[in-house]
């Protein structure tokens, strides 16, 4: 069986000043242009045989640079959509609801363009991706281009964890995880590796 090979994207200005960046299509910065083609060479280290992005421009972007240039875009890789917490900071939002969580107290709805997820909406969105990759699992590796929120919930739920678990899978920007099975044991069995490590 193949690897599941994750990507978040690379640096932008909203995740380098912590704004929550759902639907905003916001481009990567010098910065993180510079770390997703920093990837590369890991990522020629895996057989992979098929590759997803979400439609953002910063996936996308990552993933060309990492030299996954045929990766489909698939919705379902899109950000949590953060309502009216849209380009907001986690300290921002305290101001208003002190002692706020995003896992545990969600977010707010915002304006047409915005509506807001709930933390189940897109744990579903990443069972709905899960169930798409596994069967190409079985022919190699299989790599998907997201974002850090999402790719920590699928995570949880590859585990066959709680949706709100990914909460203790901190992503950074511009970096490569695995996860497998061992024994027929869904694991991680790599994990926030920067590019420079890889």
């Amino acid at each position: 069986m193949g690897a599941l090979v994750l990507i978040r994207h690379g640096e932008t200005e909203w995740s380098r000043s912590g704004r929550h960046t759902g639907r905003t299509d916001v481009p990567l910065t010098e910065t993180g242009e510079a770390a997703a083609e920093a990837l590369a060479p890991a990522v020629r280290e895996w057989h992979v045989i098929a590759a997803f992005t979400s439609p953002a421009i910063r996936a996308s972007r990552t993933a060309e640079l990492a030299g996954l240039r045929n990766a489909q875009a698939d919705p379902d890789l899109q950000e949590w959509e953060y309502g009216g917490y849209e380009g907001r900071t986690a300290p921002q939002i305290r101001q208003e609801r002190p002692g706020w969580v995003l896992w545990r107290d969600g977010v707010i709805p915002g304006d047409a363009e915005h509506p807001g997820e709930s933390i189940d909406q897109v744990a579903a969105r990443t069972d709905a991706v899960l169930s798409r990759v596994r069967p190409l699992l079985a022919a190699g590796d299989v790599a998907l281009v997201s974002h850090g929120h999402l790719l920590r919930i699928l995570t949880a739920r590859w585990l066959g964890l709680e949706p709100g678990a990914g909460r203790y899978f901190h992503l950074d920007t511009a970096t490569l995880s695995t996860l497998g099975t061992e024994r027929e044991q869904r694991v991680i069995t790599s994990w926030n590796v920067q590019p420079r490590a890889v």
